[in-house]
């Protein structure tokens, strides 16, 4: 069996995660909400003019408070993109909704929102934006439909942080800006990292009351301590979503340093897009593209292989080299879960394009150039 000599990711250190960490402890204050969880949360709001930021124990648990806020019910129609992670798609199926799938593009993974008028009907409540790989959906198309229609938006922006939409007057607007919510995760394979966490960003400040309740688990928590009731009740529905001090502190330090992560990353990026084609040249990989309309945070670099033999058999060679290559989602509209419910069994050519064909190369901050040029020769 080979040894793994360059992983598909490694964690980024600052170098102060423990300093804060211990910090907090000396604060006597390592459950939520307290210091570092304010100041993570006040970063994103003044860095990237989000609404309000509720950290998460992560995207996942960030979806899962928007479909609370937005009182979806049984009898509600969500529409997800196919080639998405599960969490997409459960957080609103966890709802009683119906999952109505969209597919791909032919050229980006992301939604193709010229499917999405068709799918839309008295019943749907949603979209589900998922900005793949930090790579941003075209969003001028896609909120166009959600507004004639009167629907809600919500960007899964999960490795999206530091992305752009640039509009058509060549504008910059950050990814998690557009929607009523948006969702994003730092989870260890994220640029910017807690191990396990996320974030969910309320955009409509309709919902921001709402949210504090749900955030604290169904109560009026906050209100309470700031004096507003007289009473600690139970208000609504809710859950234990705000992740410990622990993850916060940890989070903060990767927040400080995040222009330097960043740097990092696309130094990297840059070399594997200058280097992998040449360095794989006889498997004639389809590389990814940049989409006119995003600026990307390098995030992720892929190519698309002939076919799901090839792909098996290039990412076997690779492990036995020592690098870990991986291939990424499996299309949801084909997955047993949702085969089960009795769902029609539907065509989606381009999410079962990727699903078969897409391979992901090693991408993280540290990661030794030189020992992958060695190692692929």
């Amino acid at each position: 069996m080979s040894t793994i000599s360059i992983p598909f990711n490694s964690p980024y250190s600052t170098g102060n995660e423990w300093h804060y960490i211990q910090d907090a402890y000396k604060e006597g204050k390592l459950a939520a909400d307290g210091k570092y969880t304010s100041k993570c949360q006040e970063f994103f709001e003044k860095k990237y003019g989000f609404g309000k930021v509720y950290l998460t124990h992560s995207c996942t648990h960030a979806l899962e408070m928007a479909a609370l806020l937005m009182d979806l019910k049984p009898e509600d129609e969500v529409i997800v993109p196919s080639y998405t992670y599960v969490s997409t798609a459960n957080a609103f199926a966890l709802r009683g909704c119906k999952i109505v799938f969209v597919d791909s593009l032919p050229d980006y993974p992301g939604i193709d929102p010229n499917l999405l008028p068709q799918l839309i009907n008295d019943k749907t409540r949603a979209i589900i934006a998922v900005h793949y790989g930090g790579l941003a959906c075209d969003m001028e198309q896609i909120m166009a439909i959600t507004r004639k229609h009167k629907l809600f938006l919500v960007e899964d922006a999960a490795a999206a942080i530091n992305g752009f939409y640039i509009d058509p007057n060549k504008k910059r607007q950050p990814l998690g800006t557009f929607g009523h919510f948006a969702t994003f995760s730092f989870h260890e394979t994220k640029n910017i990292s807690c191990g396990e966490g996320g974030m969910l960003v309320v955009n409509d400040p309709e919902f921001i009351s709402k949210a504090d309740e749900v955030w604290n688990r169904g109560t009026n928590r906050k209100a309470f301590n700031a004096g507003n009731k007289n009473k600690y009740e139970w208000v609504s529905l809710g859950s234990a979503f705000a992740p410990s001090e622990i993850n916060a502190a940890w989070l903060w330090a990767q927040l400080e340093q995040i222009e330097t992560i960043q740097q990092n990353r696309k130094v990297i990026w840059l070399w594997l897009k200058n280097n992998l084609p040449n360095l794989l040249e006889e498997y004639e990989i389809e590389w990814m593209k940049i989409p006119s309309h995003a600026e990307h945070n390098y995030h992720l670099f892929y190519g698309l292989v002939k076919n799901f033999k090839q792909r098996d058999e290039l990412i076997k060679i690779l492990k036995q080299k020592g690098i870990l290559a991986v291939f990424h989602y499996q299309g949801l509209h084909t997955s047993p879960y949702y085969l089960s419910l009795e769902n029609p069994i539907q065509k989606l050519v381009q999410a079962e394009k990727y699903s078969d064909r897409l391979i992901r190369f090693p991408l993280f901050a540290n990661l030794n150039t030189e020992d992958l040029s060695q190692r692929m020769q």
